[in-house]
C-alpha cells in the first residue's frame, strides 16, 4: 500500500501510485486545512487511484489532529459518501 506524505515546500499531500505521483494540494486555514485539488495520473484513472489517494490524505489529516475544508469537488463527494470522514469536516 503506498503512504502519503507531506511536502510543505509544494503544499501538497502526495502519494506514489505505480511510479507516478497522485497529490491533493492544500493551505492552512484559520481552524483547518483547505483541500483545494486532488490530481491523479491520467493513466490510474478508473482504477481506484483517487479513493486510495483521499482515504491516504484524510487519514494522515486525522493522525495531525487537523479538521478539513474541502473546497476540492471530488474530496468533497468522497467525504460525502464516506460516513467515516465526516467527523474532519470543519
Amino acid at each position: 500500500m503506498s503512504t502519503v506524505r507531506k511536502n510543505l515546500e509544494r503544499g501538497r499531500y502526495e502519494m506514489e501510485i505505480g511510479g507516478a505521483i497522485a497529490f491533493v494540494t492544500f493551505s492552512n486555514g484559520p481552524r483547518a486545512l483547505i483541500l483545494h485539488h486532488a490530481e491523479v495520473p491520467a493513466a490510474l484513472r478508473g482504477k481506484g487511484a483517487g479513493a486510495r489517494l483521499a482515504a491516504g490524505v484524510l487519514d494522515a489529516i486525522r493522525t495531525e489532529g487537523q479538521k478539513v475544508v474541502p473546497r476540492c469537488g471530488f474530496i468533497a463527494d468522497f467525504i460525502a459518501r464516506t460516513p467515516a470522514y465526516q467527523d474532519l469536516l470543519a
